[in-house]
């Protein structure tokens, strides 16, 4: 077999696609893979009747239409009237030869087996495993004198390597089993050896499970999410922490749950997030006064009780695939950062510090949330209400590193545009470091880089952990 087929951790399949954040099986969905690091990207593949292979994963349209009875054409008419993707396997193809991305096949028509096998060929493409839940098509592989490995998808309830006899690898299914990894035991990766047998795991979303599976002796892992599969780890030289600023918003709508997920999923150690208090009280997460920008309301949201603000579109403005996304409570945020183990850089707008402390306390996350506020007497009061408060204060808001201690801060804040050589002086005062860039150009990450603050608060955090695997390769 192949060098690449014994990595030095599982490789990050994208589901069909990072699936997580755009229509499954589309382009773009596999364009967001690339981008959030995956390795290989889970393609479903299935045949038209002119014999032109289509990556689509149901054997019909949503009206009922089998691909199988319709030509390329009428396939790429009748999804574009359907508002769902059905996208040429060549050109995902193309795409993945750009990106470096390695093609995980998942042929659902046996007819298509041996023409995806052309294809990869024709294209060049070196990394691909290809597989189905039919065995046959490894059999066929097989007697074409398959150059890929081959994969047989093994559904729950079968026995692993009876229904994946002679495969190359063997892809578990069990994403329906609750603790799917108390099967994989070390006699069942011993028998693996045995056999020359690799194995593939389900698509995973859960960062607890995750966080087990990617420990084993395995090939890969498939996920929606494909960021969860590698998580961010700050080189050694630079133990930079990384806050996503309204979460990670080149993915998602900003300060919404999906943000949140793919923030803390990536490794990052902060979201920053924006609250405010509704006309009833309630505190949620919203940065605008004014409504229209993220949803299809109008009007400043300080108007309107947290039934009407709940009832809001946040997600139409970033991408149809987000539609009907909601504006969170700030609860359902916390409730996600103690999932993940993840800390967040709380902005109070407007938010009662009361009742945002009250939200807090509830989650137990006190020690894993730091404050900041443009009204610095929001910020005392917090501090009145709360002694042990973690504070910010950003160096421009204040004449001068002085005064900012006088706010018994933490954390100070920087920008480009300040004196960058405090950050040293900063660390010999025994404070920390934080600095905020909202752009993407590298030489800004070059000079972040030349002064080592301890927390960057970026909006392209996905760049700047890209800059670092290529500045410190040891560490990627």
């Amino acid at each position: 077999m192949s060098d690449w087929l014994t990595p030095s951790r599982p490789y990050s399949i994208a589901h069909r696609g990072a699936s997580a954040y755009a229509a499954d099986c589309s382009l773009a969905a596999y364009e967001k893979a690339a981008r959030l690091g995956a390795d290989f990207w889970e393609v479903d593949i299935r045949s038209a009747a002119c014999g032109t292979l289509i990556t689509y994963h149901d054997a019909a349209l949503p009206d009922g239409k089998r691909l199988r009875d319709l030509t390329a054409e009428q396939i790429a008419t009748e999804a574009r009237a359907q508002n769902v993707p059905a996208v040429p396997f060549l050109s995902v193809v193309a795409l993945a030869v750009e990106t470096g991305a390695g093609i995980y096949a998942d042929i659902k028509d046996r007819e298509a087996t041996i023409p995806v096998m052309k294809a990869l060929r024709a294209h060049g493409v070196e990394r691909a495993i290809l597989g189905a839940f039919d065995p046959a098509s490894a059999e066929m592989l097989d007697a074409a004198q398959c150059p890929y490995p081959r994969a047989v998808l093994v559904p729950l309830g079968a026995e692993p390597f009876e229904y994946a006899k002679g495969a190359d690898i063997i892809h578990l299914c069990w994403e329906r089993m609750e603790r799917p990894q108390d099967a994989l035991t070390p006699e069942f990766f011993d028998e693996c050896r045995k056999r020359g047998q690799k194995v593939v795991l389900w698509h995973e979303e859960d960062p607890d499970r995750m966080a087990v599976l990617c420990k084993l002796p395995v090939l890969g892992i498939c996920s929606d999410r494909p960021e969860l599969v590698h998580p961010f780890r700050p080189p050694a030289e630079w133990p930079v922490e990384i806050t996503c600023h309204r979460g990670a918003c080149e993915f998602a709508p900003e300060n919404t749950l999906p943000s949140t997920h793919c923030a803390f999923a990536a490794g990052f150690h902060y979201v920053e997030l924006d609250l405010r208090s509704s006309a009833d009280g309630r505190v949620y997460v919203f940065h605008d006064d004014e409504l229209s920008r993220c949803t299809d309301g109008r009007g400043s949201s300080t108007w309107y009780d947290f039934e009407h603000l709940r009832a809001l579109d946040a997600g139409s403005h970033f991408d149809p695939f987000f539609a009907g996304e909601r504006i969170p409570e700030f609860a359902e945020i916390l409730d996600i950062a103690k999932r993940y183990g993840g800390q967040l850089y709380v902005e109070l707008k407007d938010a009662d510090p009361a009742a945002t402390l009250a939200a807090i306390n509830a989650a137990g996350m006190l020690e894993r949330c730091f404050f900041w506020a443009y009204d610095l007497h929001r910020l005392n009061a917090l501090r009145a209400l709360c002694p042990q408060a973690r504070l910010s204060v950003r160096l421009q808001d204040v004449p001068s590193l002085e005064a900012a201690r006088a706010f018994n801060p933490e954390i100070i804040e920087f920008t480009l545009q300040d004196d960058l050589t405090q950050i040293a002086t900063c660390r010999d005062l025994g404070l920390r470091s934080m600095l905020a860039y909202m752009g993407n150009k590298r030489t800004h990450f070059e000079q972040i880089a030349t002064h080592r603050p301890d927390i960057v608060n970026l909006h392209f955090p996905f760049l700047f952990r890209d800059f670092l695997a290529e500045k410190f390769p040891a560490h990627a």
